[in-house]
């Protein structure tokens, strides 16, 4: 039976298919299953290179990106296949750093697979589809971290609740200001 909050669970939880792609993100986190399915996907050839984001987080002996290095290495993948980016203390600045990245490596990302939680996908893909070219593809692979929350249960546990709904918080507060400038850029095509 359909639930009148459906179409949070449509607009919150986003999945894609996949497709071969330049490279894999993964946009910070102190959890290992992100990383761990990026890992994965690299072992299966779907990109050449994989780019955990983040810096300093208090939840770490270590920047998010050395945690999720480590993760990656322990799951067969070379060090030189994973890129660097260990500045970053927010999702806008995962997207912003990474790009810098690939384009001072002379990386291509025309189109990109993303790996991060279910939960943050919509946030994290207008985020980097915010800060990256607009011919940029996006795949996008959402995992469950340890708290299991996913497009079937959110609104089966307060947690999953809070944390969901406090995404469409944070789109609002995120892209408020966005949208205006992109508005703005964009009248003449109108």
């Amino acid at each position: 039976m359909p639930s009148p909050y459906d179409c949070i669970t449509d607009f919150i939880f986003v999945e894609t298919g996949l497709a071969p792609a330049d490279v894999i993100v993964v946009p910070g986190g102190s959890y290992p299953q992100s990383m761990e399915k990026a890992s994965a996907m690299y072992r299966h050839g779907l990109a050449p290179y994989i780019l955990p984001s983040g810096g300093a987080n208090p939840r770490l002996e270590t920047t998010e990106w050395e945690f999720l290095r480590d993760v990656g290495m322990a799951h067969g993948v070379p060090e030189a296949a994973i890129l660097k980016e260990d500045r970053a203390q927010n999702t806008f600045q995962n997207a912003r750093y990474s790009l810098e990245v690939l384009r001072q490596a002379g990386i291509r990302h025309g189109k990109v697979i993303m790996v991060c939680k279910s939960w943050h996908s919509r946030r994290a893909l207008l985020t980097y589809q915010t800060a990256f070219p607009q011919e940029t593809e996006f795949f996008i692979a959402p995992v469950r971290d340890s708290l299991g929350i996913g497009r079937d249960n959110w609104f089966l546990s307060e947690e999953g609740i809070r944390r969901t709904l406090k995404e469409v918080e944070k789109i609002g507060a995120y892209f408020g200001r966005q949208i205006q400038n992109w508005a703005s850029s964009h009248r003449d095509e109108v």
